[in-house]
């Protein structure tokens, strides 16, 4: 929960109510004008205190005629409602895509190598997997009438036999 909620939520429970050093009146003749004219840049160097004195100005300024308020008044309001700042504070940062295709490719490349290299101090395949000798399983098939249904030895078999 950001803290102007949170704060707004609160207040109507204290007993105590302090006398607000921020006016209600427009920027057009406030000091605080230089801060809702840039708010977008100075919101994340402001104190939590601050943020609240400015959203409780806002806040008031909102209640007049909005024809009455100036360009900045509304920018700043609608930056302090809607911007990216709190729980609407973006979690990815420009340039995040690129690291993490450059990290999954890094992944990626590691269990390649991993692989190449298990395979490479793998010993040779078992004699029964040649070529030759799974030619010679077909034509001893074939010879002892194995299968004869639907196998190497039934008629019309159009298969390869035992070659993979």
């Amino acid at each position: 929960m950001s803290i102007l909620r949170l704060r707004s939520a609160v207040a109507p429970l204290s007993f105590k109510r302090y006398a607000s050093t921020i006016s209600v009146q427009s920027t057009r003749s406030n000091s605080s004008g230089a801060v809702l004219g840039n708010i977008e840049a100075s919101w994340k160097g402001l104190s939590a205190e601050s943020q609240y004195e400015v959203y409780q100005q806002l806040e008031q300024i909102q209640k007049k005629d909005w024809k009455e308020l100036t360009v900045d008044e509304k920018k700043a309001a609608y930056f302090v409602a809607f911007g990216p700042h709190g729980p609407r504070q973006p979690t990815l940062e420009k340039g995040h895509g690129i690291t993490v295709f450059l990290g999954v490719a890094a992944c990626v490349g590691a269990a390649y190598g991993t692989l190449l290299y298990a395979r490479s101090q793998a010993p040779p395949p078992p004699k029964t997997m040649t070529k030759e000798y799974q030619e010679q399983m077909t034509e001893y098939a074939r010879s002892q009438n194995m299968n004869p249904i639907s196998g190497v030895s039934s008629e019309g078999y159009k298969g390869k036999g035992y070659v993979q």
